[in-house]
């Protein structure tokens, strides 16, 4: 059975105020031709159709075409709720769609219920794992401890326990929207932490013959059976150097796996330059990135007069700008920002600590930071659940 596997659509979301519906749209189009010429059995969509719970309608116009457009091609496709999407808003109408090929799996409870597709080797079970926030599904599962890899854990023990009473020769498909550990994140994906952990090991997914994953946007293979699609277009400048893509995967009769990359349509390449503003609008090396969006860091000493105007004038597609003069760290004017960087919300609240009493908080302190920084985040998800 051959599979296409992608994830992460976000649909209506903008990269630094441009509007990317049009590049969106080219990818479905990019999509729906890729299942036709390359005889697709089965189209797989790892969460995060949507970039947040209410989406534009733009967006959900898009989605609308998306779906009748595979339809259309008569191709079934899963797909499954990520973070980002509001799941009970993205499984109105589950059963009706079901009847058309489509089968959107946005509820926790069918972990275990696979949609079951067949080929001249028999059947393969799709297991659709929507994302799960462990403070949201704990009693569901029934687990004692708030955390990923607890309800990930309890959600595979429904998928093998069913996967278990089924044909021998069975092959099966997990679908699952996680952080798993050994895979490389960008600055464009919403932090899932919880209890301090954010990502699970890939031994969670044992057992089954592959694993769709989607959340992280780079393209990734975490080993032959466990793989990340990455994000269709670049949602942050981390994901200058990435190469954007769909999984083309042979399923085998026996449950091997065979997998190919298929390209992604690119609307406009990016670049991240960094150097003083009078080199950048010098430098004869950067003719190349003219035409590209552009994220310019200066490290002027001081702050050049009029420099967006000016960086637009050779790079008319600059999109950000990032001042960082050359000082050392513990310079004291070295900005806010770029002492917090790639800080977590629980160091900072430590530091905080630290400077205002002397002394940093103690293993119980730490563990009432958690839980506060994990409250918030459990209420926050309820909150995005009930608008």
């Amino acid at each position: 059975m051959r599979l296409l596997h992608t994830s992460d659509w976000h649909l209506g979301r903008a990269f630094h105020r441009v509007n990317l519906l049009d590049a969106q749209a080219e990818f479905i189009g990019h999509l729906v031709t890729t299942v036709r010429e390359r005889d697709v059995d089965a189209v797989v969509v790892s969460g995060d159709v949507y970039d947040r719970a209410v989406p534009p309608l733009t967006a959900v116009e898009l989605f609308d075409d998306a779906l009748h457009r595979l339809a259309d091609l008569g191709v079934p496709t899963v797909m499954i709720s990520g973070n980002h999407d509001s799941a009970r808003r993205l499984g109105v109408g589950a059963g009706l769609l079901d009847r058309a090929g489509v089968h959107l799996r946005t509820d926790p409870a069918g972990c275990g219920t696979p949609v079951v597709l067949a080929d001249a080797h028999g059947d393969v079970a799709f297991y659709g794992l929507p994302y799960l926030e462990p403070a949201l599904v704990k009693d569901a599962f029934g687990v004692d401890r708030v955390g990923h890899e607890t309800v990930l854990a309890a959600a595979m023990d429904r998928v093998r326990a069913d996967l278990a009473a089924r044909a021998p020769g069975t092959r099966s498909v997990v679908l699952a929207h996680a952080f798993v550990t050994g895979g490389e994140a960008s600055d464009s994906e919403r932090d899932i932490t919880v209890g301090g952990v954010a990502a699970v090991p890939a031994g969670v997914f044992d057992g089954v013959d592959y694993v769709a994953l989607g959340h992280l946007h780079g393209c990734q293979t975490l080993s032959p059976r466990v793989r990340y699609s990455g994000s269709p277009l670049a949602y942050s400048f981390s994901e200058a150097d990435h190469r954007k893509s769909m999984w083309l995967v042979d399923l085998g009769a026996d449950g091997s796996v065979a997998a190919e990359r298929v390209d992604c349509p690119v609307p406009r390449p990016l670049a991240r330059i960094r150097g003083t503003l009078e080199d950048l609008l010098a430098d004869p090396v950067l003719v190349r990135h003219e035409t590209s969006w552009v994220e310019a860091t200066l490290t002027d000493q001081v702050r050049p007069a009029d420099p967006m105007a000016r960086l637009t004038g050779r790079f008319p597609h600059a999109l950000s700008l990032v001042f960082a003069p050359e000082r050392a760290p513990d310079d004291p004017d070295v900005s806010y920002a770029g002492r917090l960087a790639g800080r977590a919300d629980q160091q900072i609240a430590q530091d905080f600590v630290a400077h205002v009493r002397g002394a940093g908080p103690d293993e119980r302190e730490q563990a009432v930071l958690r839980e506060a920084f994990d409250a918030v985040r459990a209420d926050d998800a309820l909150r995005e659940v009930a608008r």
